[in-house]
């Protein structure tokens, strides 16, 4: 074995998890780690400080290739992934123990950006800076795409809060905050009077807010002059409002699907 095979193969448990958790198929995973290889033996690395940076973009460009290139038919991921040999078996199954089959599954319904946004990000802690030339965004935009993933990934484990449901609770929030009303605030933010006192000074800008679809969520848009400058994104338990993400960057914006409610 050659010393760049050695140095490799040091690198190919970490490549073919993060291959798993981008493609959730065992197969894909190795063939994506294999054409790393090809990659990595044709390059000129002798620049390169941190090889397994090096070697984790390479994986992640390859499967996102192949998650573009994947039919409107969608693949199986896991359930129709062919039997590991035997000696791949118990490999197999840790990397999938270790991401779980719900996890997967929503993974799988993820935009191709979307996924390797937050895999690299939330599962192997790659800064957006470094994320986003592979997916060919800003770094803002990148960590929007981190951060719908994210809200699809909790929301799955999470019960159904139905449109109807959310827009009643924003609409509260919405006459709470234009009439001054702390008390009824406070309830809506489910008893969160820090956040409550804090959002209570914005209580001049409700005149341009409305609520907004924002990704199929019931959400708030601040539009002066009808131009939207940055949108609430809220994350509900019951009929309150437990957390919210404000996203004011156009970049950021730009990768919202955002739809005016009638």
């Amino acid at each position: 074995m050659t010393e760049l095979a050695a140095t490799f193969e040091e690198h190919r448990s970490h490549l073919r998890s993060v291959a798993y958790r981008m493609l959730g198929s065992a197969s894909e995973a190795d063939d994506a780690v294999q054409e790393a290889w090809f990659k990595l033996s044709r390059a000129d690395t002798s620049a390169v400080e941190n090889l397994r940076g090096w070697l984790t973009t390479v994986v992640a460009r390859v499967c996102l290739d192949m998650l573009r290139s994947r039919t409107s038919r969608r693949e199986d991921s896991l359930a129709a992934a062919p039997e590991p040999t035997s000696s791949r078996e118990t490999d197999d199954r840790a990397l999938a123990d270790s991401v779980g089959l719900a996890v997967l599954i929503v993974l799988d319904k993820l935009d191709p950006a979307e996924r390797l946004a937050f895999v690299l990000h939330d599962m192997f802690a790659m800064s957006f800076d470094e994320i986003a030339p592979i997916v060919g965004r800003s770094s803002v935009a990148t960590r929007q795409l981190a951060s719908r993933a994210r809200r699809r990934v909790q929301g799955a484990s999470a019960p159904e809060i139905d449109l109807a449901t959310q827009r009643r609770v924003v609409d509260s929030f919405l006459a709470a905050l234009r009439s001054g009303d702390l008390e009824a605030l406070v309830a809506v933010l489910g008893g969160n009077h820090e956040w409550a006192s804090g959002a209570i000074q914005f209580r001049r800008a409700t005149e341009h807010m409305r609520p907004v679809f924002v990704d199929g969520r019931v959400g708030l848009a601040l539009a002066p002059g009808n131009k939207i400058q940055r949108v609430l994104i809220f994350t509900f338990v019951g009929e309150t409002i437990l957390d919210a993400e404000i996203v004011v960057e156009p970049d950021a914006l730009a990768e919202l699907q955002i739809q005016d409610i009638a």
